[in-house]
């Protein structure tokens, strides 16, 4: 069979199952709740301006780097941007790479050597799983944010995981992992980039350091949905617990709250010298240009600024503000959780996610009324957890989330018109009173 036909059958296979991944393109129009820029930097007129000023004044603009960091593509810039940022977040040296994806490719497949460990909650990013499979370790999941506790009492994602990061470290693997003979590293995310909540990391720390006396436990932690709003303008979460000294490596990205790309990998000097020794997807990439190393520089210098305290206290308005109209929907409207729910407890974050089975059709919804929100379905995320993936921004409006939030309840009004069924199971009339359609928007402002 040619190729290209066992390509077009495997794309309908996924199409019937409804997992055909699309390219798509965002209406100006929309409201964005849909990306990850929490702080709306990548749009801010003072950042472009400061931007745009820097590029036109400057004796070193080229547009590409000419190679790979190791071959002509360096640049004072780029090792200026390693020191300031590693200093920024307290940390005794960074590297930079063209992504958080090769970052954490290029860090995990050569940190680990022959025989070693790496321990990882079960919900860690792609690019974990696929740095651990070019690595040289045994790599083990524990449950997702559990660090303790009898493996009975485990509520995780993935039934087949053998239980917490304490379990793991002490188990059947305890006597090589505790006699210090292996390395092992624990692979953990500062906030979770599908259900929005916050790892648990002084714990997570406390218990590497119980269970590894010897000190062969290396933390690493991925920053990239904590960078940028989280914590002291902005320095992640390891900076906000004061974690600095007791964390290993982190990788900070600034495609999200940054509003530009790229990553760094902050560690000690050796490592770094490691890293650009063993790290492939360092030594056989071309390196950012000027343009990448401006736009990341004049995101760090907004941040330190004041200007950037007003996103960060709106941001956190929002995220109290939108979390309070979802809970009024849910317990006024009292659908069915297979429908619709939300979380009870405030967010930790500017995800949030909105729990619904038929979250492609709530989505769709949402999307006709000009709201950019986008459906995360299996296998992205585990099998009956289909959900919205909202996301704020400094940026949006109030009324742009009660907006929201009227059309979430005006699709749920629909569906129930349709049949689907309540909590109690009985199927319901729509009920006027709680409508937060545009008759009662003002009545939202309130809560």
């Amino acid at each position: 069979m040619h190729l290209d036909e066992i390509f077009k059958n495997l794309l309908v296979k996924r199409e019937a199952n409804n997992r055909l991944r699309r390219l798509t393109l965002r209406d100006p129009g929309t409201v964005d709740f849909s990306s990850n820029g929490y702080l709306s930097l990548s749009t801010h007129p003072d950042i472009k301006n400061l931007y745009n000023s820097r590029l036109q004044s400057s004796e070193d603009f080229a547009l590409g780097s000419g190679g790979s960091r190791l071959l002509d593509g360096n640049s004072v810039l780029a090792e200026k941007l390693e020191v300031d940022i590693a200093a920024f977040h307290g940390a005794p040296a960074g590297l930079l790479f063209v992504s958080g994806f090769e970052a954490n490719t290029g860090l995990f497949s050569c940190a680990p050597q022959p025989g070693d460990y790496v321990v990882y909650d079960e919900l860690i990013h792609a690019s974990v799983h696929d740095g651990m499979r070019l690595s040289r370790a045994k790599t083990i999941a524990f449950a997702h944010n559990l660090v303790s506790g009898k493996n009975d009492s485990i509520d995780s994602k993935s039934k087949s995981l053998e239980g917490t990061l304490s379990n793991l470290l002490q188990g059947e693997n305890g006597n090589k992992i505790m006699s210090g003979v292996k390395n092992v590293f624990v692979a953990v995310e500062g906030v979770y980039s599908m259900d929005g909540d916050i790892a648990p990391l002084k714990e997570i720390v406390e218990c590497v350091e119980k269970s590894l006396p010897r000190g062969n436990g290396y933390i690493i932690v991925d920053e990239a949905h904590s960078t940028g709003w989280l914590g002291n303008q902005g320095r992640g979460l390891v900076c906000q617990l004061g974690l600095e000294s007791r964390i290993w490596a982190r990788v900070h990205t600034f495609g999200k709250a940054m509003g530009c790309s790229g990553a760094i990998v902050l560690c000690t000097p050796t490592t770094r010298s490691y890293l650009i020794n063993y790290a492939r997807s360092l030594i056989y990439t071309t390196a950012m240009g000027y343009p990448m190393l401006a736009a990341i520089q004049t995101a760090y210098e907004f941040l330190e600024s004041s200007q950037a305290e007003s996103l960060f206290g709106n941001l956190l308005s929002l995220m109290a503000e939108a979390h309070a109209l979802l809970l009024s929907i849910c317990e006024r409207y009292k659908s069915s959780p297979e429908l619709f729910r939300v979380n009870a407890q405030p967010p930790a974050s500017p995800i949030i996610p909105l729990f619904s089975g038929k979250a492609r059709s709530l989505a769709r919804y949402c999307q006709e009324r000009g709201y950019m929100i986008r459906p995360i379905v299996a296998p992205t995320v585990p099998k009956g957890t289909d959900r919205l993936r909202l996301c704020l921004h400094a940026s949006n409006a109030l009324a742009e989330v009660k907006g929201l939030c009227a059309a979430i309840e005006d699709w749920l009004q629909e569906q129930t018109t349709k049949g689907i069924p309540s909590e109690s199971g009985i199927s319901r009339s729509p009920q006027p009173n709680i409508s937060f359609g545009a008759s009662s928007i003002g009545q939202l402002s309130k809560l």
